[in-house]
């Protein structure tokens, strides 16, 4: 899986781009490569648990993308920060979701990319860093990804992750598709408050997830 980052203000700084691969297995004749084809029947994605400081029950929720191309993830209180009275605990946010994705007969999926935006506020000596681990509820394989932002840093964060290998479901199961999102702010050499949050003054960020379906 590879990260791309990129920034709205002041630009983007550097990010750690290696990846532990989940292994999978694939359904017999599904092929790597990208499909066009989406089921006709409505999909349904719900969370089924949800832990974390950063996602306090009520806090975050998921929907369906109505093309049935994937789904997102809305969070309303997602902020990690440090300096200027905040708590030390406050300086690392995290939230693990479960989340089920309802597969219609014959078809099964993959996630072939991760769209993530917040806001960061990263004074110079500071850094801040998301975090993503990826799982299938019953795997103890694993994908994690890393992206680290340097200050002076103030605006708008956006980071992708892209898998160069569709990793499908096997066909005829379902299985939670564990997320477990992580941010954590660095003071450093810093004598401000640094912050980063998976939200924006102007409303609440989606995380997208697009999905790539075959048939089984």
């Amino acid at each position: 899986m590879k990260r791309s980052l990129t920034g709205a203000r002041h630009g983007m700084f550097a990010a750690l781009g290696t990846v532990l691969a989940l292994t999978l297995t694939a359904p017999a004749h599904a092929s790597p490569a990208t499909s066009s084809a989406v089921p006709d029947s409505d999909i349904t994605v719900e969370v089924v648990a949800a832990s974390g400081s950063g996602c306090a029950p009520g806090t975050a929720r998921v929907v369906a993308n109505p093309d049935n191309t994937g789904f997102r993830i809305r969070y309303y209180d997602f902020l990690a920060t440090v300096g200027d009275g905040a708590d030390p605990t406050d300086s690392r946010k995290n939230c693990q979701l479960g989340v089920l994705v309802k597969v219609p007969a014959g078809w099964t999926f993959a996630v072939a990319t991760a769209d993530y935006r917040g806001r960061a506020r990263i004074p110079s000596g500071a850094t801040g860093r998301q975090r993503t681990n990826y799982y299938w509820q019953g795997s103890s394989d694993n994908s994690r990804t890393d992206a680290t932002f340097g200050g002076p840093y103030n605006g708008f964060w956006a980071t992708a992750d892209h898998a160069p290998v569709l990793l499908y479901l096997p066909c005829g199961q379902q299985r939670v598709l564990n997320i477990n999102t992580e941010l954590r702010v660095d003071a450093g050499t810093s004598n401000g408050q640094a912050s980063m949050s998976m939200i924006t003054t102007e409303g609440n960020v989606d995380t997208l997830f697009n999905l790539d379906w075959v048939r089984c």
